[in-house]
Formats: C-alpha cells, structure tokens, sequence
C-alpha cells in the first residue's frame, strides 16, 4: 500500500512541478519563454511532421479494421454488461469532451482563413474554387481523423480497466509491452507524468482559445476594448466556474452541461441554419462531403518537402498535434462513459457521430459565412485574417437577432469551456492518483489551477502562437506512446479473444491451427523449391 501511495505521488509531484516551472518560467521570463516557445515550435513541425501525419493515417486503419473484424463483437466489460448512459448524453460526453470550444472557434475561423489564403498557391484567394476548397478541408480537418486517436486510447484504456480490471492509468496500456522487472515501474511513472503533461498543455490550448474568443465576443457584443485584465478576468470566472463543476463528478455537473452543450449547439445551429442561406448550406455539405471523400487519402499523407510551403505545419500538423495532447484525457474519459458497448459500437460512435456533428457544423457556419461574402458583399474573410476570434460575432452581423444571438452564444462557449475544462480535470486528478474513480477535491484544485495558469500565461506571452507551439511540442513524446499503445491493444485483444475461442470450443481452436501451421510449411517448402 505504501508503495502504491509513493508511487503516485511521484507521478502527481513530478508531473505538477514541471507544469508550475512553465507558468514560472512565463510570468517571470514572458520575452525568453515566447523566444524558446518559438523556435521548439519550428523545430518540432519541420522535424516530425511526418511523424504526425503518419502516426493518425496509421491509427485510422487500425481502428476502421477492427469495425469490420471478429473483434468488433468483444464487449468492455462483463458478458452481459450494458451501457451505463443513454446514446444522446453519451454523444454529447464525447462531444463536449472532445471538440469542446475548438468547433466554435473554428468552425468559421477555419474555412475563412482557408478561402483568404488557400491552402494551395496556385488557387485564386477569395474565388468561388477557394471557397470550395476552404470547406473541403475543413472538413478533413474535423472529419475522423482527429477522432481515431480519442478512439485508440479510449479503447485501450477501457479494455485494460473494464474487460481485464486493471487500474485507469495510460502506463497500463502498454503493460505488454512494458514486461515485467526492474524497468516497469519508472518506465511507466514516465509515461504517465508524460501523458499528464501533454493533457494539461492540450486543454490549456483550448481554454485560451476560448477565452480569446470571449474576449473578443464581449469587445463586438458590448463595446468593452481588449486588454489584458479582461483576458484575467474571464479567465478567472471560469476557473471558478469549472473547478465547481468538477468537485460534482461526472454523473451531475459533467453530465447534465454535456447534455445542455449538445442541445444548445444543435439550437443555435438550427437558427444560423434557418436564418441563413439554406439551399447553400446543404450543397455545401454535399459538395463538402465528396470533396472530403475524394481526398481523404492525399490530405492525409500531404507534406510539402519540395516547395516549402508552410501552410500544412501551421494547420494540419497544429490540428493533429492538439489532438494527440488531447488524447490522454478524451481518452480517458470516453473510455470511463463508454463501460458496456462492443468495440465496434463504441469505434462506430466514436469515428462518425462527434464528426458527423461537426461537418453540419462548419456546413451551416462556414458555409453562411463564404455566402456572405462571395454574394452578399461581405468582408468575414478579410476581418478573419485581422483577428481569427472576430470569426463568429462577424457573422452574426449579418443575421436577425444580433445582440440576443451573440450573448447566447458567449454563455455556449463559456459551457463547453466550463465541460471540457472540468472533464480535464476529474481525469487527470484520477490519473495522478492511480486511476481513481473518485480523486481528492484538493487534487482537483489544484490541477484545475495550473491549468489556467499555463493557459493564461502561454495567451500573455504570445497569444495564438504560444497555445499552438503547447500542443505540438507536448504531443511529440506522447505520439510514441501512442503508437506501441495501437500495437499492445490489438496484441491483447487477439490474445484475449483467441483464449475465449478454446475455452469454447477447443477442438476448432486446434484444427484451425493445425490447418494454418501446414498451410505456412506447404509455402516454405514451395519457396524452397523455387530457389
């Protein structure tokens, strides 16, 4: 017991001192730290963008195998397990968890940034073929790609804890790898303090995205300039706001602003929708799709090694980095939300429904904004590129209902802010303390306070900048992780299963082996032959 207690403080102690050295280091050191944030940015992009890239096409196969495979019927947890939550409070955890405030902040930012500078150079900015293009790739970028790594640790995690009993920790999922001896407990205290990290750096991205966009929604909605101290501010009221809702656990506060987000989201959706050029919102959408479809393959092993061309690091890198610092912690929590489902029930929800969501998202958001400004006479575009945060609020200028809309949309984003940011929360007290399924408040507050700091600090010392270089510099040791936790899952799940298929009927088991075991003799010795 004692040992135990020691070794999670070594991950919760080691963890937390390096996430309060970033706040130091940036309160204290704001021109040095914004210097060295800058180069580890373009260091990390240049180097292993490949990495990225590859790692998330990897993942997405693996994931879309296992769908279609005899594994796809294993269910997480017991035999005759069944889902603990209902399917509209499940969708909405995963997506209040796991797109958070980032679909708001994006989902016009994106493609009007897209179509005021094209992703491609020989495109015309600002044409009806940027516009298309804009959209397409949004949505690749929202589509399930990002989803595949919230499924791979998600499935592992939920495997490992509910179908084997193990603890709730990410080191667990690499225990076949990992082995036994002198080596398995540092091995994994890193991987933990690893993964703790790279989730404090990813929701803090999040959160100062949210908070830039608040600041910038009460600077159209209510006249009151940018500064500093509004930014402090906000920032505050959130923080109190989220550590309440996350000292409630996950079956009051957490579930009951999940379901209020996705019901919100989906209203507020349904007026733009409405309200804006509908016939255009749903070619939009059906254009979008087969443009998604049709390049899904080369946006997903794009690099540009030969032309230099920034334009890929600064999004698709950026975006899958932020997903995989995300990981650890949307992981985490859809596997605790998801106790009961098959594998393939659980990929299935996973891998389509958050992004189904999104793409009628930007459809509807990104779509009335291009309409806007291709035939309204509309400048969304250019105020885009002055100030991404305008995005939203400029766009309901020119819809009915301005000043209404607008606040109501300050208090959507300030819930998934407050969702996301207490969900993070619950699930890193629980991972620095050995996967516990109700960690100390104490631990909470203090998670949920060196969140906001760094979140704060990194929004200081340099702004948009700052949050990006975060998420992409502490996704690089956790996409290694991630990669060997792709090969222990399926290591244990093909063992497992195959366990379960002799315990059923073993005299099957031994002729299908016997029949594979001749069949690869029969291919040596006809290989033999030939040389």
């Amino acid at each position: 017991m004692n040992s135990q207690k020691k070794k999670l403080n070594i991950v919760f102690y080691a963890s937390a001192v390096i996430i309060a050295s970033l706040v130091l280091a940036g309160a204290f050191m704001p021109a040095a730290f914004a210097e060295v944030a800058n180069t580890a940015l373009q260091f990390t992009t240049h180097n292993f963008g490949w990495l990225y890239l590859g790692a998330i096409f990897i993942f997405a196969i693996f994931l879309i195998y296992l769908i279609f495979s005899k594994y796809g019927s294993i269910r997480l947890g017991g035999k005759n397990e069944r889902p603990k939550y209902p399917l509209f409070t499940w969708i909405g955890m995963l997506f209040s968890a796991g797109f958070g405030v980032a679909l708001v902040f994006y989902g016009i930012g994106e493609p009007m940034s897209h179509f005021f500078a094209p992703p491609f150079s020989d495109v015309e900015a600002q044409s009806t073929e940027a516009g298309r293009i804009a959209m397409g790739y949004s949505f690749f970028h929202y589509g399930i790609s990002q989803w595949t790594v919230f499924g791979i640790v998600g499935l592992a995690m939920a495997y490992f804890q509910f179908k084997k009993g193990t603890d709730g920790m990410v080191s667990t999922t690499l225990s076949p790898i990992i082995g036994k001896g002198k080596h398995e407990k540092p091995t994994k205290r890193l991987v933990d303090i690893l993964a703790i990290v790279a989730t404090v750096l990813g929701v803090a991205t999040s959160i100062g995205l949210g908070v830039m966009q608040i600041n910038g929604g009460v600077t159209s909605t209510f006249g009151i300039a940018e500064s500093p101290w509004t930014l402090i501010i906000i920032m505050a009221i959130l923080t109190g706001l989220y550590l309440l809702s996350a000292t409630t656990g996950l079956d009051k506060g957490i579930r009951w602003l999940s379901n209020f987000n996705l019901g919100a989201a989906l209203v507020f959706m349904m007026f733009v929708f409405v309200t804006g050029p509908t016939v255009f919102i749903l070619d939009t959408l059906i254009v979008g799709l087969g443009d998604y479809i049709t390049n899904f393959i080369s946006y997903s092993l794009r690099l540009s090694p030969y032309s230099g061309g920034e334009w890929v690091y600064d999004w698709t890198v950026f975006y899958w980095a932020w997903a995989i610092a995300w990981a650890p912690f949307v992981g985490a929590f859809v596997a605790r939300v998801s106790r009961g489902r098959t594998i393939r029930e659980f990929i299935l929800g996973v891998m389509v429904a958050p992004p189904a969501i999104a793409l009628l998202w930007i459809a509807v958001f990104g779509g009335t904004a291009l309409h806007m400004d291709l035939f309204e006479g509309g400048t969304i575009a250019a105020a885009v590129n002055n100030d991404i945060t305008s995005a939203l609020f400029a766009t309901l200028a020119g819809l009915p209902f301005t000043e209404i809309v607008s606040v109501f949309v300050l208090l959507l984003i300030f819930t998934f802010l407050i969702t996301s940011a207490d969900s993070a929360v619950f699930i890193l007290s629980s991972m620095s303390t050995g996967g516990s399924l109700n960690p100390p408040i104490r631990i909470r507050i203090i998670w949920g306070v060196l969140m906001s700091g760094i979140s704060l600090i990194l929004l200081l010392a340099s702004g948009l900048t700052g949050l990006q270089t975060a998420s992409i510099i502490a996704a690089l040791p956790f996409v290694i992780i991630l990669l060997l936790m792709n090969f222990s899952i399926f290591k244990v799940i093909r063992a497992d299963y195959k366990k379960e298929a002799v315990a059923k009927n073993p005299a099957a088991v031994k002729k299908e082996t016997r029949e594979k075991t001749q069949k690869t003799s029969k291919l040596k010795e006809d290989s033999a032959s030939v040389s």
